[in-house]
């Protein structure tokens, strides 16, 4: 990684210089890239998904864009290690609420664990809604302002750890203790960036974790998670609106996006908006219609 990638990652992140490698420097970083980079879809949704070459990553970090786990946690990954930390990779699995008992691994999500300070940490900023900062990893409850989150050990056929945050749309990430690299990532994400039955590719996302909550942009539906005052929602109207939320809440640059590409987008969102309304019953879909 040559040192204008480097430099132009960390101002992102707000660290004009490389911190040392400490436990409250890791801190810092995690609590930086989850509130600076988002988590988003947008070249997918144009059809052009971005590979997941670490180093492409931090190029594509420096110049203001985003991504989704294999993009984030890979390029922080590379980042720590740059800054003297000793980090890991392992192939992990998501699983929805109707999974949340499987102990399989099914390779569509990239963990990490971090060792410093005679500490191992559970580090991820590519879930979107994740922990605000590392956890340590240890079995037990770890809490985190109204938040709770939970790791456990697993075992049988996989061994290695269960992430679990049982108030989340996506309760439970099972965690490979083999460590893993880039290519092993590689055949999944082609399949998660083009194929036409991946969520990545049939609904836009973005994602943002600051200490208090999580604010989730899909399609038109703009979330926000707070544990303590609940979850609200409101619909983005107008191209301006939206554009507006992306480019500022978000802190997506949008400076490589056309005009052509923006009514894509904007069109694409729409279509999927009007079928997510004609999937839901008749008085929610009133509701999100108001």
């Amino acid at each position: 990684m040559t040192q204008g990638m480097y430099d132009g990652y960390l101002r992102r992140l707000g660290f004009p210089r490389p911190p040392q490698p400490t436990v409250d420097a890791l801190f810092a970083l995690q609590r930086a890239h989850l509130e600076r980079i988002p988590y988003e879809n947008i070249d997918i949704q144009l059809g052009r998904p971005p590979g997941i070459d670490p180093e492409l990553s931090v190029r594509r970090f420096a110049a203001g864009r985003g991504g989704y786990c294999f993009h984030l946690n890979g390029a922080f990954a590379l980042l720590l290690e740059v800054l003297g930390y000793e980090v890991t990779r392992h192939v992990a699995g998501v699983l929805g609420p109707a999974d949340r008992e499987r102990r399989d691994v099914s390779g569509d999500h990239l963990a990490l664990t971090v060792r410093v300070g005679g500490e191992e940490f559970f580090v991820d900023v590519g879930l979107g809604d994740g922990p605000h900062e590392p956890l340590p990893l240890r079995v037990g409850t770890h809490r985190q302002g109204g938040f709770t989150y939970g790791l456990a050990r697993l075992e049988g056929e996989e061994t290695g750890w269960r992430y679990l945050n049982e108030k989340g749309p996506c309760p439970a990430v099972n965690i490979r203790s083999a460590p893993a690299t880039t290519g092993d990532f590689e055949a999944t994400h082609q399949r998660l960036s083009t194929a036409q039955d991946s969520g990545f590719v049939r609904t836009l996302a973005l994602l943002r974790r600051d200490a208090d909550g999580v604010d989730t942009l899909r399609g038109r539906v703009l979330s926000r998670i707070d544990p303590v005052k609940g979850t609200t929602e409101r619909i983005l109207d107008t191209p301006g609106e939206f554009w507006a939320v992306t480019g500022g809440l978000f802190e997506r640059d949008l400076d490589d996006l056309t005009p052509a590409d923006r009514a894509t987008l904007w069109d694409r969102v729409c279509e999927a908006h009007r079928t997510w309304l004609a999937g839901r019953p008749e008085r929610d879909g009133a509701a999100a219609g108001s």
